[in-house]
């Protein structure tokens, strides 16, 4: 399973666990050490991941780190970890920059299990910056993020990249968040701008508020025609088959009707997993429907893997195929929970070699 698809699945598992996880213990537990594991550090390597790590602050030594990551003995990331149901505000950050300051780590990492916040010190040696460089949302993964979040692993770990990376990701998040006020509602000096070059009259009155609102205008006008090309590059580059195309309705089933569920996305990265020994596991998307999880090869309803029936209560099954008939026939098993999955990898990757030697390669 790759980088991208191990966070995926921390994220399903985060969202089924969190009701149940009542303490911050817990939260560390359940939550956080999962996290860790996935960026390739040792939770039971006491020489890697160090819980209670003492970050000598002050004389008494009262408080401790929650977790120190550890490079040659030395730190070179530190996190401190609050309940999944407390906010990162102020105190929390105060906590963090304590310890940051009084160890030799460039990475400080503040959390509730939930969002993670990423922080250096590119502004002072030394001292934590007020503003995190990355921030991850495990109930609202955003893949490039996570792309950035990649060079924090162990396999990749390089501070002097990471450094640079994380000055550019400060600049380009604090860029966004300015672009993203202007469009919901554009500053005078924002408006000014455009109007020196398309109009030659005074800024004021009438003409003020009509070129405010005309820049407002264009500026979600542009966003929307910038997507809408987007998405027919897209569709030009994608061949679809006349009977693959999808009908009007179930688009607008798609869009109104249908809600991916957590436990739908967690079978689909148990389903990529199974078949990643076997083929690129970009290959294998899933597409919702009103009354089934399909799982498909190559984007094409005609190589199902799977299909997953799970939200009906007390009666989950999977959809798997017999090939003695072309793989028309579906039979339904009934299984517990999605972990169940892993009993039928043989018949997951059987299916996959159908296709692969069953349909042409173009």
């Amino acid at each position: 399973m790759d980088f991208i698809d191990q966070i995926k699945s921390i994220s399903a598992l985060v969202s089924r666990q969190m009701d149940n996880v009542l303490t911050e213990e817990a939260t560390k537990s359940a939550l956080l050490m999962p996290f860790i594991q996935a960026l390739g550090y040792n939770v039971f390597d006491i020489t890697e991941v160090v819980p209670e790590y003492d970050a000598n602050v002050g004389a008494s030594r009262k408080y401790k780190l929650d977790y120190a990551i550890l490079k040659d003995g030395e730190p070179i990331i530190i996190i401190e970890c609050k309940h999944h149901k407390e906010r990162l505000d102020s105190s929390a950050y105060s906590q963090l920059s304590h310890y940051f300051n009084s160890t030799s780590a460039r990475i400080g990492v503040l959390t509730n299990g939930i969002s993670y916040q990423f922080y250096s010190d590119l502004e002072k040696p030394n001292k934590l910056d007020e503003k995190p460089f990355l921030e991850i949302d495990m109930l609202s993964l955003q893949e490039p993020l996570i792309s950035e979040l990649k060079k924090i692993t162990k396999s990749a770990f390089n501070i002097d990249e990471i450094i640079t990376t994380a000055s550019e990701l400060k600049y380009t998040r604090e860029i966004k968040r300015i672009l993203a006020e202007q469009f919901n509602s554009p500053s005078e000096d924002f408006v000014k701008f455009f109007a020196k070059q398309i109009y030659n009259g005074a800024f004021s009155g009438g003409i003020k508020q009509k070129l405010t609102e005309l820049v407002k205008r264009s500026f979600h006008q542009f966003i929307r025609e910038k997507i809408s090309e987007i998405l027919e590059t897209a569709t030009k580059d994608t061949e679809v088959k006349p009977q693959e195309s999808i009908p009007v309705v179930e688009v607008i089933e798609e869009t109104t009707l249908i809600e991916t569920t957590q436990e739908e996305l967690e079978a689909f990265y148990i389903v990529k997993s199974i078949l990643s020994q076997s083929i690129d596991v970009k290959r294998v998307v899933y597409r919702d429907t009103l009354n089934y999880f399909n799982i498909l090869l190559d984007n094409n309803k005609l190589k199902p893997i799977c299909r997953l029936y799970l939200n009906s209560q007390g009666n989950k099954r999977v959809g798997l195929f017999d090939h003695s008939d072309n793989g028309k026939t579906e039979e339904k098993i009934s299984i517990e929970d999605v972990n169940d999955l892993y009993r039928h990898s043989e018949r997951l990757k059987n299916t996959v070699s159908y296709y692969e030697n069953s349909y042409p390669k173009k």
